[in-house]
């Protein structure tokens, strides 16, 4: 049951409500502050043109949804440029016309016309739009609409499997020069936002890994560079959500040469000899999964040896406290941990690596 104020008077066409959509949200962008009474006006037609969308796009609960009107739906909106002028207009809604908007949104990127996805079709050739959508993160009262419109962005690429473009819109997220800005955003004072930022951060490094691989690939030095920032950071959250992605995403199969890249440098495993000194046991645990493969590399660097040899004593010692605590998954980190604490001491007997 709805219990929205406004309801449909009556029944509209897919034109009409388009135009009416399109008309409000212009009112919007050219009334002024002064003329109160008409942007009231304004954003009143604004929310209930957004209802009567949205009871389009997915029935009122007791009618279900006419496919034929919602297919003419989408092409008079991407015709109209109207998504353009929803993300742009964004600022200017109220909390619940925005709330319709990113619900509309995510059923207007999910709806084929015949086999195409015209709305996903319509930002790959609009990238500015989610340009916008990232920097949002900086205005704090669209910042999570625009995270949710974003993420629903990034799940496409698997839904666009025989477009020759496959995947731009995600890829041009990740080459694009507001990838870096959400660095910055996963460490906003606001804490919803800063986690909004996070779960989309964590969407691009994982939703479809073969295109992140090629991503780190090219580049490796400038991602990790930022990303150190992120696990030696003085916010615990930031640490532990960090290095938690790390041990993820560098398992996967596609990135498997990342990871034995990563593996070879000796300031990696430094962090994460720190990390496992970290105050959390929950860091801890997440480190210690990346800090065992340090180890158990078959080709470790000779650097990589000594710093192991020398530090046995202390390492041997954080290892025999840490454990998970948890059943059959404790026997397993058990008898990873015993196998990693005999490489270490097997080193420090190693002629030449304490000293060397």
């Amino acid at each position: 049951m709805s219990f929205s104020f406004f309801k449909p008077s009556r029944p509209k066409t897919p034109q009409e409500v388009v135009r009416a959509i399109k008309d409000s949200l212009n009112a919007l962008d050219t009334k002024t502050v002064v003329d109160v009474k008409a942007l009231e006006k304004a954003s009143e037609e604004v929310e209930k043109n957004f209802v009567t969308l949205k009871y389009m796009l997915q029935g009122d609960g007791e009618v279900e949804p006419n496919m034929e009107q919602v297919s003419q739906l989408v092409i008079e909106i991407c015709k109209e440029d109207v998504l353009t002028l929803m993300v742009h207009e964004l600022l200017n809604l109220g909390w619940a016309a925005r709330k319709d908007l990113v619900h509309c949104w995510s059923i207007l990127l999910k709806h084929k016309v015949e086999s195409t996805h015209c709305c996903v079709e319509y930002i790959e050739n609009h990238l500015e739009l989610l340009d916008f959508l990232v920097v949002s993160y900086d205005s704090k009262d669209i910042a999570l609409n625009c995270g949710q419109m974003l993420r629903e962005c990034i799940k496409f690429p698997t839904l666009a499997k025989n477009c020759s473009n496959v995947a731009w819109s995600f890829r041009y997220i990740l080459d694009s020069a507001c990838f870096e800005l959400f660095f910055k955003f996963v460490e906003l004072p606001n804490f919803d936002v800063a986690s909004d930022a996070f779960s989309t951060f964590k969407d691009l490094l994982s939703k479809h890994d073969t295109i992140v691989a090629e991503y780190l690939t090219a580049h490796y030095s400038e991602f990790f560079d930022l990303y150190d920032k992120l696990l030696t950071s003085p916010n615990y959250v930031t640490r532990r959500q960090s290095v938690k992605l790390l041990s993820e995403f560098l398992f996967e199969p596609p990135n498997s040469s990342i990871m034995k890249r990563f593996i070879l440098e000796v300031h990696y495993l430094k962090v994460m000899m720190t990390l496992l000194k970290d105050s959390s046991k929950t860091i801890q645990i997440y480190a210690f999964h990346i800090f065992k493969v340090f180890v158990a590399n078959p080709n470790k660097p000779q650097e990589v040896k000594m710093i192991l040899a020398r530090n046995h004593e202390k390492l041997v010692e954080l290892l025999i406290d840490l454990s998970v605590g948890k059943g059959s998954e404790d026997e397993q980190f058990e008898e990873e941990k015993e196998m990693i604490i005999k490489e270490i001491v097997r080193l420090s007997r190693v002629p030449n690596l304490l000293n060397g």
